[in-house]
């Protein structure tokens, strides 16, 4: 995704690297935790890490940060989809309901922040899936000027518009900036 300027190794490449828990109160704490913890023991080489998740309107901005944990320790994308679901319709709004998927990501060097970025998808959120595309809350999001969910639409087309997609440009644009240019 960051083009042939790049040579990309994920953190299986390194496996002796400890995993550092997710403690941030924000999406971009979290990455930011995550490329610290790896940049700090892989010195000279960029670390980019991302934390992402599901913010609905009607319940003040849950899951947020806690969407892969929405449903409790083991949670699983099903269960975390139904408990979101359970909770949408206790409300006595009938939805949709607006929300949006969020992405923050942090790029470091020897264990330094050097970039920030973020991206996000608007939509409504639905209390029944359609779709059995994507993963997570995916069958249950349409985005905005969409009539399907992202587990209905094509991966291209979700890849295209997605917040990851969204931050990831924007770190790109930053990249070739201040990176490539002092190659």
């Amino acid at each position: 995704m960051l083009g042939p300027d790049w040579e990309v190794l994920d953190l299986s490449a390194f496996p002796e690297l400890p995993v550092p828990e997710e403690t941030g109160e924000t999406f971009a704490a979290n990455a930011a935790i995550k490329a610290l913890a790896a940049s700090g023991e892989l010195s000279g080489l960029y670390v980019l890490a991302d934390d992402s998740g599901l913010e609905v309107d009607a319940l003040g901005g849950q899951p947020g940060v806690r969407s892969a944990r929405y449903s409790g320790e083991g949670a699983t994308d099903a269960s975390n989809r139904l408990l979101l679901v359970q909770n949408l319709a206790g409300l006595t709004a009938g939805g949709p309901f607006s929300g949006r998927f969020r992405c923050a990501m942090a790029l470091a060097l020897d264990g330094k922040v050097v970039a920030e970025s973020d991206g996000s998808v608007q939509g409504q959120l639905l209390t029944a899936e359609r779709g059995g595309g994507g993963f997570g809350y995916d069958a249950l999001f349409i985005p905005d000027g969409f009539d399907q969910t992202f587990g209905e639409l094509p991966a291209a087309t979700k890849n295209e518009l997605s917040h990851r997609a969204r931050a990831l440009k924007d770190m790109q644009r930053w990249m070739a900036t201040n990176i490539i240019s002092d190659r």
